[in-house]
């Protein structure tokens, strides 16, 4: 075998198949499961990896006709602290909701508002080394009032502010806004504003768009 063959082959960099030779669930919660799967390493051994489980989450970058971003004040426990944050929920209202139709119910029971135009702003894996965990970001604008939602538990304590697209990215680069969800999306739309970019439909393919722990509990 020449040396661009075994370069191109299954054994090199990149070309090796990470099957799963067995699995098991560890841990069953309310919103994670943690699972572990014995992986296939190349050389022949095989691995124990974790994985936690997520239903996925949505957020919206909702903006007004002055530019301001809808943002709210949540207390966060694993922190101990509230934390400046865009709206944002759990996939976990069962399959026959869509990742947009989630978005949209999420700003109307966090921030009270809907939105006439709607666009995919990123997509996120949050930390890929351990979670299937994925997050799809919106941008939603033509922004109106609805009425009052009901809140409970953390929920009922959220303040929302409106926030000027410069102060927020200020607010970012001064370690102010930590949420990494949040961070993301508010750099995205200055990215996107400062480059004229154009965004995604909202029919846009999401290919890590977590789907295991839906289906094992397809309703919360």
């Amino acid at each position: 075998m020449s040396g661009r063959a075994a370069a191109d082959g299954p054994d090199a960099p990149g070309g090796h198949e990470f099957a799963v030779r067995g699995t098991r669930t560890v841990y069953d919660g309310a919103i994670v499961t943690l699972r572990v799967d014995d992986v296939q390493m190349p050389g022949g051994r095989v691995a124990e990896r974790e994985v936690v489980e997520h239903y996925g989450a949505v957020a919206v970058v909702a903006r007004d006709e002055q530019g301001r971003i809808a943002m709210v004040r949540q207390y966060r426990h694993p922190i101990g602290r509230r934390l400046l944050e865009l709206p944002a929920g759990l996939l976990d209202a069962g399959p026959d909701e869509t990742p947009l139709e989630a978005a949209q119910r999420e700003l109307a029971e966090e921030v009270d508002l809907a939105a006439d135009r709607w666009q995919v702003l990123v997509d996120l894996a949050l930390s890929p080394g351990f979670t299937d965990e994925a997050l799809r970001l919106y941008l939603a604008e033509g922004v109106r009032v609805v009425d009052t939602a009901e809140r409970h538990d953390e929920e009922a304590d959220m303040a929302v502010e409106w926030v000027a697209l410069d102060d927020a990215v200020d607010r970012v680069l001064a370690g102010e806004i930590v949420n990494a969800t949040s961070v993301a999306g508010i750099l995205a739309v200055a990215a996107a504003e400062a480059r004229g970019a154009t965004l995604r439909a909202v029919t846009a393919p999401w290919p890590d768009e977590p789907t295991a722990l839906r289906e094992r509990r397809p309703t919360r």
